[in-house]
This record gives structure tokens, sequence and C-alpha cells, in this order.
């Protein structure tokens, strides 16, 4: 005989379908709800030859779950609570559960597993959104990035010895190729490298951003190996110049390269000691330079062996970057997510490649994807930015730092004072003022250090001025002229030489980064030749 449904237990199945209220009778249960699904579990326990699916094993991994837990949690003892209601209401709802044929309860049980199903998973997917966008408890190790920071700093290593080079070999230098005397000729034989380096640099955004990074540093080696070469074997004038033009134009591209390639790969808190590791590389440059040129006075033609050396570190640039991981910011603007991905979990471990793909997301969100022009950064929208970015520069090489390095030597001989003496205290000075700076950089920020750069090298220079002005009263004045240049030096290391470099790419926009700067680094670099060239003729 068909028996009529029972009204009861339909009636303690919900009326609505929304997700919400599942939710909120799985996190606050009440006794109903428990009692029907886990009649559900007991009934087809014991009753084997009812059809089961995938929903009724989750349910009961579901009742099963709340005997497990602890008892003691006051949240389960209400559970259990809610178990021994239902178990009391078994044997009422069992007999009910016989009025209803076999098909009917088992749909019955199927619609109420479903919707208990969705609602859970819909719980499990907003955990689970929840957890991914949650920030990471730790910052990621520098230990993994660091690898690729010092290599890229080797382009600022050879930057600071192409600059030093010819500091002190530049008397014999003109003695064996025949211009000694002509100042103009040695202005030009540091100048010219000044302006390869205005090419190199004017360049310097739009190869790096077709390219790559990774192939822009091995670019800018191999210019410098082919012009080290040429001023290592020439014996003219216009060979060591052509040679300088060549070495110029790599020096030129890597600094900006350099300076994008270090702010894309660090971690954000040591980003700026990472930044200062270029300042540091190009100190030890210098003083890498100095140093080879010591026995230039005594072995005749060993300034060839100077520019010789230099090839050494830019094959290894070129070699290192083989290795090296590419800028994900690049990869990403190039659309290859992926492989931006797999970079970031080289660069900053597994458990924050979410986080950093969020972080640039956001950060290239509603930049255009169309090519930058150049009067876009000269008088358009970006016109400010660049200016600020250009002024810095310019104030950075009008200070005459840059004249402290190529002609130490020479002014220091005319003041009487041991040139190679005086060039080792510069070059520790230098060194000492940028190790201060990586220390402080991530500490009291870069607006700061400038402010206080700027501010020491005023002082240093007015010391300078009044030593010059009382030069005829003894050596109290020499003193204070060769302490003052030393003051200059280290107050120039401490802010305005490594500030600039790494500021400027955490200002720009993603999309004009690299255009922009090389157009500021145009400027460094016009500025930097005509202090190459007319130095000496305002000395004389």
């Amino acid at each position: 005989m068909q028996m009529e449904a029972a009204p009861v237990l339909t009636s303690q199945r919900p009326t609505t379908n929304n997700s919400n209220t599942w939710h909120a009778k799985l996190t606050h249960p009440q006794p109903d709800t428990l009692a029907f699904f886990a009649l559900s579990h007991v009934n087809h326990r014991t009753r084997p030859n009812l059809t089961r699916t995938s929903s009724h094993s989750r349910i009961d991994n579901l009742v099963e779950s709340f005997v497990r837990e602890d008892p003691l949690d006051d949240r389960n003892l209400e559970k259990a609570g809610c178990k021994l209601s239902m178990r009391g209401r078994q044997r009422e709802a069992y007999s009910m559960y016989k009025r209803l044929s076999s098909r009917d309860y088992t749909n019955t049980i199927d619609m109420e597993a479903k919707e208990l199903i969705d609602a859970i998973d819909v719980e499990e997917n907003s955990a689970l959104l929840q957890k991914s966008t949650v920030p990471e408890p730790s910052n990621p190790s520098w230990r993994l990035s660091f690898p690729h920071v010092v290599v890229a700093t080797l382009s600022s290593f050879l930057f600071g010895y192409h600059l030093g080079v010819v500091n002190e070999p530049l008397e014999s230098i003109s003695k064996d190729l025949g211009f000694k005397g002509n100042t103009l000729a040695e202005g030009l034989v540091v100048s010219t490298c000044l302006g390869g380096a205005f090419v190199g640099s004017l360049f310097s955004g739009w190869v790096a951003d077709g390219v790559g990074r990774r192939r822009a540093f091995q670019l800018c080696a191999l210019p410098m190996i082919i012009g080290a070469v040429m001023s290592a074997s020439t014996k003219t004038l216009a060979g060591m110049l052509l040679g300088r033009l060549f070495v110029g134009t790599g020096m030129g591209l890597g600094p900006p390269v350099a300076s994008l390639y270090v702010t894309e790969v660090s971690p954000a808190f040591v980003r700026g000691t990472y930044g200062s590791l270029i300042q540091i590389a190009t100190c030890l440059g210098l003083m890498g330079a100095l140093f080879v040129g010591i026995p230039v006075k005594e072995i005749v033609g060993w300034w060839r062996v100077c520019f010789w050396v230099s090839t050494i570190p830019a094959a290894i640039l070129a070699l290192a970057m083989v290795f090296c991981a590419e800028s994900p910011h690049w990869l990403h603007k190039q659309g290859r997510t992926y492989e931006a991905e797999a970079e970031f979990e080289r660069l900053l471990g597994g458990s924050h490649v979410k986080t950093a793909m969020a972080e640039l997301a956001k950060s290239d969100r509603g930049d255009d994807t169309d090519t930058v022009r150049l009067s876009e950064l000269l008088y358009g929208r970006h016109f400010r930015v660049v200016f600020i970015g250009s002024t810095l520069f310019a104030l950075q090489q009008l200070s005459g730092i840059n004249a402290v390095f190529y002609f130490s030597s020479t002014v220091f001989k005319s003041a009487g004072v041991p040139s190679g003496l005086a060039n080792a205290f510069i070059g520790i000075a230098n060194l000492s003022g940028s190790i201060v700076a990586m220390v402080l950089m991530d500490k009291v920020g870069r607006k700061l250090l400038l402010l206080w750069s700027f501010f020491g090298m005023a002082i240093s220079m007015s010391l300078q001025v009044a030593a010059a002005s009382f030069y005829s009263s003894g050596s109290g004045s020499l003193y204070l002229s060769v302490g003052g240049m030393l003051m200059f030096v280290l107050t120039f290391a401490l802010g305005a030489g490594p500030v600039p470099g790494l500021l400027l790419p955490e200002i720009f926009p993603s999309r004009i980064r690299a255009k922009a700067m090389a157009v500021c680094m145009s400027v460094h670099w016009v500025i930097n030749f005509f202090v190459g060239l007319l130095f000496l003729q305002l000395l004389e």
C-alpha cells in the first residue's frame, strides 16, 4: 500500500537555497539541522541496500568530524548536545522514513546533500581566497636575490674603473702617444669616453625595454671589451680616442640598466641597501683603477696593462648574466606572466610569488601599453617628474665630484701633495661614505640623506675656498684644503652619489621607467663631458 509522505521530515528542510543561510547553520548549528543530516548518516549505515553517492560520503565525514574533535571545546560540546538530541528523535524519524518509498527518500537526501555540499564549497573557497590575499608574515630571504644583484653591479665596477683608469697614467699616455703638454688633447682622452657614455645612456631605455635587462647588460659589456682592447694596443691619439668612445658607449648603457635591474629584482625591505651596492661597486672600480695604476711611473708602457685588466670583469659580466634572472617587471610588461612568476620564485621564494605578482599587477594598473614617445617625457604629462630626475643628476655633476676623480693626481701634485697617498685617501673616503649610506638608506630614507649630503658638500667647499685664500700662510692651509676635499668626497658618497640612481626608478611609473632614466642619465653625461673637457684649462 502506498504510504503518504511524512510532513515532519520535509518540514525540517530549509525553504531557501541561499548559501549564506546554510553557512550560518554550519557555523552555528541547530539541533534540527544536525539531527536531519546525522539521521541520513545513520540510516545509510543501517540500511546498506540504499543507493549511496559521493555526497553521502562527505556527509559521513562531516558528521563524524563532530565527535572526533576535542570534547573539551565549548563548540564541540554544543555539537555533542545536538547529537544527543537527534538520537532521541531517531526512532520517530525512522518510523516516518518507513512511510517513504526508497526512491523518494533517496531523492530527498540527495537534494539536501547537494545543498549542504554547495555551502561547504562556498565556505572553503572563501577561506582559500582570504588566505591567498593575506600579506606574508615575513620578508623574503635576501640571499636569493643577492647573487643576481652582485653580478649586475659589475657594470658599476666597470663604470668606476674606466672613470679613473686615466687618472694616474694620463701623463705617461700623453708622452707615449706624442701629445704631452696639450691640455686640450688630454681633456679629450677623458671627455671622449663621456661623449660615448651620453650616446649609450640616451638609448639605454629603448635597449632595456626592447631586449630585456639581461641582454642589455651583455650589450654594455661588448663595447667595453672592444674599446679596452683598442685603447691598450693603439699607438696614436686617434686610436686612443676611438677606443675611449667605444668604452664610453658601454659605460652609458650600464648604469641606467643596473639601477632598473636592482630596483626590480630586490625585495622592498633591502632595496635601498642593494641600491647602495651600486655606489660601492663604483668606488671599488675607482680604487681598483688607482691601485692598478701605481706602477705606471716605474714601468714603461704599464698604462696599456691598465686597459687590458678591464676586459676581465667585462667578460665575467657578459657570461654571468646568462645564469641570472630576468627582471619579472619586464617579463610581465611583455605579457610573459608565467615566466615572471618563475623568476619571482628564484628571487623571492615560492611562498612570496602570489604577493609579488599581485603588487606588480597593482602597480601596472592604469598604465598604457603603447610606446612611450620622447616628446611625452620632455613636455608631456610626465615632464615634471623627468625634470626632477634630470635636476638631481645635474646638481650631482655640477658639484664637481668627477673633477676630483679624473684629475686628483694633477691637482695634488700642483699643491705639493704626493698623488699616490692622496688618491688612496680619496678612495677610502669614497668607500667609507658609501658603506655608511648602505646602512642608513632603508632606515632614515632617501630624502634626508640627500639633503645632509649636499649640506656637507657645501661646508667642504667652504673649507677649500678658505684654504685657497690663505694658501701662502703655510702647511696649515694645505692640510685644510686636503681635508676639505676628503670631506667633500665623503659627504658626496653619503647621499648625492647613490640616491639619485636609486630614487628615480622608484618614483617613475613602470611604463616610462627605463626611458625616463635614459633621459636623466643623458643630462648627467652631458655635464660630465664638459667637466672633463674644460677642467684642466680652467685650472691653468
